[in-house]
């Protein structure tokens, strides 16, 4: 079986929680890394922090000093990056952050769910499809 290298690009401390409970009550075995915000994602993107093979992104778009737009921008402008995928996952339910994000060819859009049944099951779901695909 494959392993995604995952980075969560949050900067909300509960959210990143969240996500960490809900890999564990699924069993997710693959690495997840965490930046705060934009700039420390394409930092770790580029430096290799984050391992280069299998790596996908799970990124919020309410952020200080680099939003998920802005870091979506940064990323497909880079060579080197570009064809990293991204998956939207926010707490913004506004058709221009939608519309932005599949502009900047985002491989989904995932609105949080409040409820922690329904987020653990979310995450369920992503884990299942993504290592499934044949990532760049």
């Amino acid at each position: 079986m494959k392993t995604l290298n995952i980075l969560l690009v949050d900067d909300d401390s509960v959210d990143v929680m969240n996500v960490q409970r809900a890999f564990k009550k699924n069993n997710v075995q693959n690495a997840l890394y965490i930046a705060r915000d934009g700039r420390q994602a394409l930092e770790m993107l580029r430096d290799g922090t984050v391992p280069m093979n299998n790596r996908l992104v799970l990124l919020d778009l309410n952020m200080p000093r680099m939003n998920g737009i802005e870091f979506l921008r940064a990323l497909r402008s880079d060579p080197e990056l570009s064809t990293t995928p991204v998956v939207v996952l926010t707490t913004s339910n506004d058709d221009r952050d939608r519309v932005q994000s599949y502009a900047h060819h985002v491989a989904g859009y995932l609105v949080k769910p409040v409820t922690s049944p329904a987020f653990v099951e979310l995450m369920a779901a992503l884990n299942a499809y993504w290592m499934r695909v044949e990532l760049p």
